[in-house]
């Protein structure tokens, strides 16, 4: 792999990892002033700007070189975290959060279709999202100490007002500081030398350049596809994130606080990566559509969650979850990208990914909470988001079935090698 590989995964793993740790505080702020059952939320305002916005921030992507891109984004979510500093409602803080992170999305995943041979999309997939994994292990174990009573305690013990009543501003602090980190890694970022679109001056040109891209990527066979497995897979993940950490202090008997809960987190974050590298080996992007099945295995094991109360059994079936949803996605988002890059433009079909990814995002997380307003319960929430992947995973390989009936699908990876 080229050097400008390796400073784009730096740059994503200090990101991702302030992302995740911001998530931990935010919850934990809503929680200590009293607006806990609101924390499904925090996904929906996160995602919400990959929606909104997804007709221009991929045009944006594409419009000039993508490590600035990067860059600027970055500075976007140094905003939201000052936000957060400076008392903003968490909700609200977050958001801007997700306004950047919508914009860098595109850039993120667009430049490894500039920089590398289609024949490295598995791989070079493989390797940021594992090390994106990673930095969701570590920023969420980061965020759960930093929400711990003996940091906060700490903190408070500066007896420093900026850092607020409970504490939490430093954390946030240091949290600015990995934001800025992830920046200085985007100046690194070589120019790749592909031509660039200039952004229209026109946005509702843009609207309609969008809406045209969504169409042709639903409609290409294999496309489709992918686009509905990754909608999927996605969306119940960001879910997943929450349920483990409410579920996890009612069910086992060593886990009492948030801390604990986002440690347990850990698993699930190590299983996906190690099912990303898994898959990055084993799995080319001409087979990538073997993995369906194992979608119906990962919810199929979420099921088995209400029945747990041991610990050890909680931890391998995270595990489990983990490597089930790694190994699957991997391959999924690589050819995508390629369906993506191949009919619409890296910067574009990344938008339109992001688009149908946190549209689900929104709608699961919506659900989530109005589930929480009839106060059904977690172990009730966790058996309807697992009835829901299989039903959902079952589906579209019907639908990939009946398309290969009528279409021969292995034609259009004929160039793939």
């Amino acid at each position: 792999m080229p050097l400008g590989f390796y400073i784009i995964m730096a740059a994503q793993f200090f990101s991702a990892l302030a992302d995740n740790a911001l998530l931990i505080i935010a919850i934990e702020m809503l929680k200590k002033s009293g607006e806990s059952g609101f924390e499904p939320l925090l996904k929906s305002f996160f995602a919400i700007s990959y929606v909104v916005l997804a007709a221009w921030v991929g045009a944006f992507a594409d419009s000039m070189p993508k490590g600035r891109v990067m860059f600027v984004s970055n500075a976007v979510k140094i905003v939201g975290c000052l936000m957060f500093f400076a008392g903003a409602h968490p909700l609200y803080a977050y958001a801007v959060i997700g306004l950047g992170a919508a914009a860098y999305s595109p850039a993120k995943y667009g430049i490894l279709t500039e920089l590398l041979p289609h024949s490295k999309l598995v791989v070079a997939n493989g390797w940021i999202e594992g090390l994106t994994v990673a930095a969701i292990i570590l920023g969420t174990v980061f965020g759960g100490e930093m929400v711990g009573d003996r940091v906060l305690n700490w903190f408070i013990g500066l007896d420093a007002p900026l850092l607020g009543e409970f504490g939490f501003g430093g954390g946030i602090l240091i949290i600015g500081g990995f934001y800025m980190l992830a920046a200085l890694f985007n100046l690194g970022i070589p120019n790749t030398g592909v031509d660039h679109k200039p952004l229209h001056s026109n946005p509702l040109y843009l609207l309609h350049d969008f809406l045209h891209c969504l169409k042709t990527l639903w409609r290409d066979k294999l496309g489709q596809i992918s686009l509905a497995l990754t909608t999927v897979t996605w969306g119940v993940a960001h879910a997943l994130q929450i349920v483990v950490i409410n579920w996890a202090p009612m069910a086992l008997e060593k886990v009492n606080n948030t801390t604990q809960a986002t440690r347990l987190m850990v698993w699930v974050a190590a299983g996906m990566a190690t099912g990303a590298v898994a898959a990055s080996i084993l799995v080319s992007l001409r087979q990538s559509i073997r993995v369906i099945p194992l979608g119906i295995v990962m919810g199929a094991t979420m099921l088995i969650m209400p029945l747990v109360d041991n610990y050890y059994v909680a931890v391998t079936l995270l595990l489990l979850i983990g490597a089930c949803g790694g190994f699957f996605v991997v391959p999924m988002n690589a050819l995508l990208q390629h369906r993506g890059h191949v009919l619409l433009g890296a910067g574009h079909s990344i938008a339109v990914q992001n688009f149908n990814e946190n549209l689900a995002t929104l709608m699961i997380g919506g659900a989530y909470f109005l589930l929480n307003i009839m106060e059904l319960g977690i172990n009730a929430i966790i058996v309807i988001l697992g009835l829901f992947v299989i039903t959902s995973m079952s589906a579209i390989k019907a639908w990939h079935e009946a398309n290969q009936r009528v279409h021969d699908n292995v034609a259009q990876l004929d160039n793939v090698h």
